[in-house]
């Protein structure tokens, strides 16, 4: 198959590609559990370009998914707690973390805690059943969203180019390499924080 027909390359041209990247963005800052760097990563490999206009559209989602869980968690934090805790990784007492973290550091906790693997979704709802300032959550949430997938992005481009001479820049096994790296990305996350 000829690269310019590839699939692959289709997808990260089109129109689809930024739309599937805000909704991946807003599920993801909902309740789906798997984060939005995986479709990033894959257009970032064959264009840095399409990877930054996924952060784009991904922090735009994050963003609305982030209203609709402060929401949640201002008018039924508890409901929203017990719905949050039937997720993936996300059990009460990473839940009660958040809380306290965001009673200790305020805002600023929505910085720290995505880095370390703890999902947005929660500042988010704890954030909301604090009452906090929501324009002030909505303004954090763009740095702690977008930093980490415009790193995401930067890094798949530049392995991309760092294996380029061993990939020959054929998309299948570019492919293959990332659908590798992100199974096992998730089987230590899924071993380390549970499912």
């Amino acid at each position: 198959m000829s690269e310019r027909l590839h699939p692959l390359l289709r997808f990260q041209q089109s129109i689809a590609m930024p739309i599937a990247a805000g909704a991946w963005g807003l599920a993801e800052a909902t309740l789906f559990f798997i984060v939005p760097d995986v479709l990033i990563t894959l257009v970032s490999c064959r264009s840095l370009r399409s990877g930054l206009k996924a952060s784009g559209a991904a922090v735009v989602g994050a963003l609305i998914g982030g209203v609709v869980m402060f929401g949640l968690g201002s008018q039924a934090p508890d409901a929203s707690r017990v719905l949050l805790a039937r997720v993936p990784a996300i059990h009460q007492p990473l839940i009660e973390h958040v809380r306290l973290e965001l009673k200790d550091r305020g805002v600023a906790a929505v910085l720290f805690g995505p880095p370390r693997g703890v999902p947005y979704k929660i500042y988010a709802v704890e954030w909301g059943a604090h009452h906090g300032n929501l324009p002030e959550f909505l303004l954090i949430s763009i740095p702690a969203r977008g930093i980490r997938f415009l790193l995401s992005s930067l890094l798949a481009a530049a392995a991309a180019r760092l294996i380029a001479p061993w990939t020959r820049r054929n998309p299948t096994v570019e492919i293959l390499i990332w659908a590798f790296f992100w199974t096992g990305f998730y089987a230590l996350y899924f071993y380390h924080f549970g499912w």
